[in-house]
């Protein structure tokens, strides 16, 4: 068994998945669109947008689909562990250029460096750089 993430996005599936695989190393492995599908019920706008598409980043796999009526995710996060605070430093001011911080990156109880916000796609994000065990 393996349990994966399905994020819907309206309108911006492909150029979310081409940022994260730029920027988080992440490797594309399926795109497919909805003019693929015969008979889609998506609108003649979103032919070329995406049915079902796959990354993977940092061993775990992210889906997603363009869909029109899509909200911005709320009350999940994709949670990214990182090595050191410099690379959480690093994607934290990648993530956050056209997003929404909810948490600014900062030292907490529990990590060197955390942080909560939304990117320009829509996706919510936690960044950790854990303290060390004492």
């Amino acid at each position: 068994m393996q349990l994966d993430v399905y994020v819907n996005y309206r309108g911006t599936c492909e150029q979310a998945f081409r940022f994260y695989e730029e920027h988080l190393g992440g490797r594309i492995s399926f795109v497919t669109r909805h003019r693929d599908q015969p008979g889609s019920p998506v609108p003649a706008d979103y032919q070329d947008k995406i049915l079902h598409a796959r990354v993977s980043i940092g061993g775990t796999v992210l889906m997603g689909a363009d869909m029109p009526q899509a909200e911005p995710m709320r009350s999940a996060y994709l949670t990214l562990t990182l090595e050191s605070e410099g690379e959480a430093e690093r994607v934290y001011s990648l993530l956050i250029e056209g997003g929404e911080i909810f948490m600014k990156m900062e030292k907490t109880p529990f990590a060197n460096r955390f942080a909560m916000l939304r990117d320009k796609f829509g996706t919510s994000w936690m960044l950790l750089h854990e303290a060390s065990a004492t």
